[in-house]
């Protein structure tokens, strides 16, 4: 039976479960909180860890970012440097700024650290160090802000573009508070974005104007002790101002395991700290962050008689849940009032491991997802158990040191030799749809229809989901060069789904209801 034929059978039965989940009566789940007012333009709150938004106005216009941009600056440059790299400052980078502007004080043929540059860029929102970076990334500010496009629409951005590295007045350099939300949690996930940004003061070294150092502290009031906006929550963030863009913020703070992403655009000053402080405050009062490992039950570890190719495993777990992915609910929601969906669509930039995902949906928002992942030590395990059990041509190879190797990321070599042939000669039982399975598809009459014409649509546009069927041959390969066969791989999805059947089951007979 081939790959794509079992894809179609599990979808068939996944989507009529689907169907009967819902048979039991369902109690509403609590509201989603709103209750907070703004006097900036466009502002957002969002989930730092499931990319959630809280609460949110006119997060999809289109406004003039100003210095906030230097974010965005800043995680091109951790992401393309070395942080102990020179730069050489050129006459463009020092007097290509508008006047009065933002400035370290830095002269044309200064030569600082990549490092020395980005506390330049953050603290003191220095623009000369601005273009000074973006030439040394890129050779020019125009190639740089070509970067900066490219990487704003992998981070999802719709209605951003970039012109230059530092946010001064341009046409065509504008954002929005979402797009700025997903800039601004893509940097805070970078550890020396945030150990950069959380600083309170760095003093740059020596130069041709500051012949003992700057010492520069940063613009963020909210982070500093001495100022009445002080938040003693707050982690980092970045301040912008120009008469286009009004006061512009970039927010981030932490508490109680969860952490906000806050962002003001076309603000006024000083209100527009007033306006941060109440967005933190309404996350952190109405909403609760959890780890879906500490409370998901249903797709617990496989631990009851896998076969795993033949062998007979029980311990460790076959599948194990990310320990620390959250999701995000409010206060008076509970986790099981949260739906959770299982997908086998695993992209690139989840974890390597993943051979599933389950999004976690409230109401009418995505909240959180997790990953079920496949045990690293059940490799080993199941490796190490088949070499023992192959017939040994030199004694050497059967060594504990061999044996180690195999399970170790040297062992694709050594299993192909003494463990191929042994994976070829046993075979998986056939893949089989249950008998309950099949007394579903029965009850459910015209359903039929319906959802065989959503498969002949999905058959047509099948040839367009290469890009999905690459990250499987990925993730396969993988598997293989940890001792595992793809045969082996369907298992584990075939384990996984009759796991979820069982769930959604219950849901049928009333076991499990929504709340």
């Amino acid at each position: 039976m081939t790959q794509f034929t079992k894809k179609i059978l599990s979808l068939f039965l996944c989507l009529f479960l689907f169907v009967f989940s819902f048979t039991g009566t369902a109690k509403a789940a609590a509201d989603w909180p709103d209750n907070i007012s703004v006097q900036a333009d466009g502002a957002i709150l969002l989930d730092a860890d499931t990319g959630t938004i809280l609460w949110g106005q006119n997060i999809h216009n289109q406004y003039f970012p100003a210095s906030i941009t230097k974010v965005m600056t800043a995680l091109l440059v951790i992401e393309n440097c070395k942080l102990d790299d020179t730069v050489t400052f050129s006459h463009d980078a020092v007097f290509n700024v508008e006047s009065k502007s933002s400035n370290a004080g830095i002269n044309e043929g200064d030569q600082l650290s990549v490092k020395d540059c980005l506390y330049a860029l953050l603290l003191k929102s220095a623009n000369e160090s601005a273009n000074a970076l973006a030439e040394h990334v890129a050779g020019s500010r125009e190639a740089f802000a070509d970067m900066m496009n490219a990487r704003a629409k992998e981070l999802g951005c719709t209605n951003t573009h970039f012109a230059n590295p530092s946010g001064l007045n341009n046409p065509e350099h504008y954002t929005s508070p979402y797009d700025m939300a997903l800039i601004a949690r893509a940097a805070f996930k970078n550890p020396i974005f945030e150990e950069i940004d959380s600083t309170t003061y760095y003093k740059l070294p020596p130069n041709s104007i500051n012949k003992e150092g700057l010492t520069i502290y940063p613009g963020h009031k909210m982070m500093r002790k001495g100022s009445p906006y002080y938040y003693p929550e707050i982690v980092g963030g970045k301040t912008g101002y120009t008469t286009l863009a009004g006061n512009t913020l970039i927010t981030c703070a932490e508490k109680n395991g969860m952490k906000l992403i806050a962002v003001i655009l076309k603000g006024s000053t000083p209100q527009y700290w007033s306006d941060t402080k109440n967005l933190l405050e309404f996350g952190f009062n109405n909403f609760t962050s959890l780890k879906a490992a500490e409370y998901e039950k249903t797709y617990s570890s496989i631990t009851n008689d896998l076969n795993f190719s033949g062998l007979s495993i029980t311990k460790p777990e076959a599948l194990v849940l990310d320990p620390d992915s959250r999701i995000i609910l409010p206060k008076t929601a509970d986790f099981y009032d949260a739906q959770p969906e299982l997908s086998y669509d695993i992209s690139s930039d989840d974890p390597e491991n993943a051979i599933a995902k389950i999004n976690y949906r409230y109401q009418d928002r995505v909240v959180g997802s997790t990953f079920l992942e496949i045990n690293d030590s059940l490799v080993e395990t199941a490796v190490k158990s088949k070499l023992e059990d192959a017939p040994a041509t030199n004694a050497s190879e059967t060594s504990p040191a061999a044996v180690d190797a195999l399970a170790g990321k040297d062992a694709a070599k050594l299993k192909e030799d003494r463990a191929a042939q042994a994976y070829r000669e046993k075979a998986l039982r056939p893949f089989e749809i249950p008998l309950s399975a099949w007394l579903i598809l029965g009850s459910v009459g015209a359903a039929i229809i319906a959802v065989g014409l959503i498969f002949l649509v999905i058959y047509r546009k099948h040839r367009e989901e290469q890009d999905s069927m690459l990250r499987k041959e990925q993730r396969l390969k993988r598997l293989k060069d940890s001792g595992v066969s793809a045969d082996e791989f369907d298992s584990l999805l075939q384990q996984r789904r009759g796991v979820y059947t069982s769930r959604k089951k219950g849901w049928r007979k009333g076991k499990f209801k929504f709340r």
